[in-house]
């Protein structure tokens, strides 16, 4: 079997667990109606995740553990703070239909670069936000079947760099992203799957 080079686009359908102290929860599922699609070797998908296909052909089953180091890595305590409600404000009043604990909200921060928080606690002068990735400190097994694997064309790569360039679409191509994925994250911008970063 060939080696995947950089320029392939797999196509899966799998069922995605998290694995913490000894518990494993479904939280994924991409089916063969509505698969995962991702192109190698573009920084898409964790490098972990991609070396797995490296040995697979189309047509063949697969059930592999990422480890969190080789994905979200630890939970950070440093990523959970407060921050002063009235930054939550829209014309004076407290935007309370958005900010409720566990609802991921889009965030900016002062380098333009975007991310998603989940809102853990609304305080009296403050809101706790929680930036790590909801799959921070768990690993990841994929259970699944590769149900085509191809050259990538020029109208792939293409698409690939409009994503890059925020021309829109998604790259992982799971339908939890509703079409917006901006390197993933969550459903109001991204997508929570375990393998886009």
């Amino acid at each position: 079997m060939a080696e995947i080079n950089p320029s392939k686009t797999i196509v899966v359908s799998y069922d995605m667990y998290t694995e913490y102290e000894g518990v494993k929860e479904l939280v994924e599922q991409a089916t063969e109606e509505h698969p995962f699609q991702f192109t190698t070797g573009l920084g898409f998908t964790f490098e972990a995740f991609e070396e797995k296909f490296k040995t697979l052909k189309e047509g063949d089953t697969f059930n592999f553990t990422l480890t969190k180091d080789e994905t979200n890595g630890d939970r950070r305590d440093d990523l959970v703070f407060d921050v002063d409600k009235n930054i939550f404000c829209v014309n004076g009043k407290f935007d309370d239909k958005q900010i409720y604990p566990g609802n991921v909200i889009p965030l900016m921060n002062a380098d333009g670069q975007r991310m998603n928080g989940l809102v853990v606690d609304v305080k009296e002068e403050a809101v706790t936000i929680d930036l790590n990735h909801p799959y921070a400190g768990m690993n990841l097994v994929f259970e699944g079947k590769v149900i085509s694997m191809h050259d990538a064309t020029k109208e792939e790569i293409q698409a690939l760099i409009n994503i890059i360039t925020g021309q829109g679409g998604c790259s992982c191509g799971c339908d939890s992203c509703g079409g917006g994925c901006d390197g993933c994250g969550d459903h109001d911008g991204g997508c929570d799957c375990g393998h886009c970063h």
